[in-house]
Parts: structure tokens; C-alpha cells; sequence
């Protein structure tokens, strides 16, 4: 239950950063989905959930 809590409070943390995200090319990887409806664009960031998880993995392991 609570890594469902911490995923859903990354994709809302990652959904009001993608426009900055975007420019570094993260938001646009394999397993990124991202659906237009009821005129609001829904992101849906596996890929690049998965992408930052190891790299603060990695940052955390080596402090």
C-alpha cells in the first residue's frame, strides 16, 4: 500500500514538472504513456519512474 501512495505522489509530483522534464528528453521514454482526454493530457510515467528510482538509488548508495 504504500509504495501505491508514494507512485501516485511521484506522478503528481512528475505531471506538474513535465514541462521542464521534457526538455531533458524524460517524459518521452519506452513505458512513458500519455493519453489526451476530456481535453487534459494524463501522463502516465513508468519509464521514467523507473529511470529516477535507480538514479536515486544509485545517489543514495554512494552518500
Amino acid at each position: 500500500m504504500r509504495w501505491l501512495i508514494v507512485f501516485v505522489l511521484a506522478s503528481v509530483a512528475f505531471s506538474a514538472a513535465l514541462p521542464w522534464l521534457r526538455r531533458l528528453g524524460i517524459g518521452r521514454m519506452p513505458l512513458d504513456f500519455s493519453v489526451t482526454l476530456f481535453g487534459r493530457e494524463w501522463v502516465f510515467p513508468f519509464g521514467s519512474s523507473l529511470l529516477l528510482s535507480f538514479l536515486a538509488y544509485v545517489i543514495g548508495r554512494l552518500l
